[in-house]
């Protein structure tokens, strides 16, 4: 039989009268646990609550197709709670340990609240602790999956450009080796001043950077033009030397001049180094395009998380908007289109990466809907003092009866494991941190995001 001194050890009952304690008591029922028992099971009625007096207790579940611990030690009031509107336990609790705990059931809670208001209170505020920390950890995972997401398609993004200037290197070696030998066999012909002026020239006028590739049908038109002068010298091998020409735009009279010039072989070897440095230069631009484009990515990502400035500063929405858009390319470039309509300038005293959170979630969620192919429409602009970003796409819409509940925490109408429905609760928090407000119009066909924020005083 438990005594009221024991009772008066757990927190929650301290300093409680005499007879409130009894009366708990009376309405309780001592259960005693071995190691490895289930004293509740997911999906069991919400009917108890219960005081651990000995041992260790583990609730175990899954939230968002992730496996959850939780762990309650003596002395701690647990379970089903006063004004909790749980109907079914989420998760199932099992003894680690041998133990002791009473257990009262929640069809007396409209009498405990009246007789022990106090204990209500103090139930009620750990009824809250608790919902804390089940949103802290499921804000924490959605921030982590949502992480993840971006960094996959990123490490996506980083990997094509950093894959082609690797393949670019490796061929660029090749074409080296091929003008070294070519270099040396024209070393070994006695030419003139002015035949190696004519080879040089025409080395350079090849290789100019910028230059644009002509279309598909003068490439091939120019190849097999190029192959025809070639085998009409006699050079009936060189027919990949035509497709690397006819690419740079290279015009057969040119060449020409080359064979007139110098003679059938001396011309074969110079067209050899020439071909291989016309390679070369395009290989070296390609490495230069793939760097800069890691350049301009980890640019992005820096701009995104705002590393190395101030937490707080004056945020252009137009610029954290594209930069937005660069790190979820990955997501873009298969079927969204993305139109712009900017009016510029519109600076909003930010936490600038929480900003840049928003727009995430609003976008990834627009494309989600869209099944990645659309339309996406970005626009900005000011009214009544405040910075007015609409996201908009042209997806099936959002249904009415799930338009009242987007952002609700913990909503969502994606499978388990793919959605937490904290992704437009966070967006409501953080506007609401920056003192803005979020609207939604939907119908098929058109669902807008409107996120209104006050403009910053040096931009109203």
């Amino acid at each position: 039989m438990i005594e009221k001194s024991e009772l008066l050890q757990v927190p929650a009952f301290a300093d409680l009268p005499d007879d409130q304690i009894a009366w708990f008591l009376s309405k309780s029922e001592e259960i005693h646990y071995a190691a490895g028992d289930v004293y509740v099971r997911e999906g069991d009625p919400a009917n108890w609550m219960f005081v651990l007096l000995e041992g260790q207790f583990q609730w175990r579940g899954e939230f968002g197709g992730e496996t959850v611990v939780f762990t309650s030690q003596p002395l701690e009031v647990t379970g089903v709670l006063p004004f909790s509107r749980m109907k079914q336990f989420p998760v199932t609790g099992r003894a680690i340990s041998d133990g002791r705990a009473l257990r009262f059931p929640a069809s007396a809670f409209p009498e405990l609240v009246q007789k022990m208001p106090e204990l209500t209170s103090r139930l009620v505020a750990l009824m809250s602790d608790r919902i804390r920390e089940v949103t802290r950890i499921e804000q924490q995972r959605d921030r982590l999956v949502s992480l993840g997401k971006l960094s996959a398609g990123l490490a996506h993004e980083l990997n094509n450009p950093a894959s082609a200037a690797t393949r670019a290197t490796s061929q660029l070696r090749k074409m080296l080796d091929k003008v070294k030998n070519a270099s040396l066999e024209l070393g070994k012909r006695d030419l003139t001043p002015a035949q190696k002026s004519e080879i040089e020239r025409l080395e350079t006028w090849f290789t100019q950077p910028d230059v644009l590739p002509p279309d598909a049908l003068t490439i091939s038109d120019l190849e097999e033009q190029i192959d025809s002068l070639f085998r009409s010298h006699g050079q009936n091998d060189l027919w990949m030397l035509a497709a690397a020409l006819a690419q740079r735009n290279i015009k057969p009279d040119l060449l020409e001049s080359l064979f007139a010039n110098l003679g059938s072989e001396t011309a074969r070897a110079a067209l050899i180094r020439i071909a291989a440095t016309v390679e070369a230069a395009s290989l070296l631009h390609e490495i230069e395009s793939s760097t800069a484009r890691i350049s301009d990515l980890v640019g992005a990502i820096k701009e995104y998380t705002y590393m190395d400035q101030s937490p707080v500063q004056n945020v252009d929405v137009v610029r954290s908007l594209e930069t937005t858009l660069t790190i979820l390319n990955h997501k873009l470039k298969h079927g969204v289109v993305v139109k712009r309509d900017y009016q510029p300038v519109l600076l909003v005293n930010s936490f600038g990466s929480e900003l840049n959170q928003v727009w995430t979630n609003i976008i990834d969620n627009a494309i989600d809907a869209m099944h990645g192919k659309g339309e996406l429409r970005v626009r900005t602009y000011r009214e009544d003092g405040c910075a007015v970003v609409e996201i908009a796409d042209n997806g099936p819409g959002i249904p009415p009866d799930v338009e009242p509940h987007i952002f609700e925490p913990f909503f969502t109408t994606k499978g388990v494991g793919q959605g937490t429905g904290l992704g437009l609760d966070t967006v409501q928090r953080i506007v609401k941190k920056h003192r803005g407000s979020i609207e939604v119009i939907s119908k098929p066909g058109d669902t807008r995001f409107q996120v209104w924020l006050p403009l910053a005083e040096s931009a109203a």
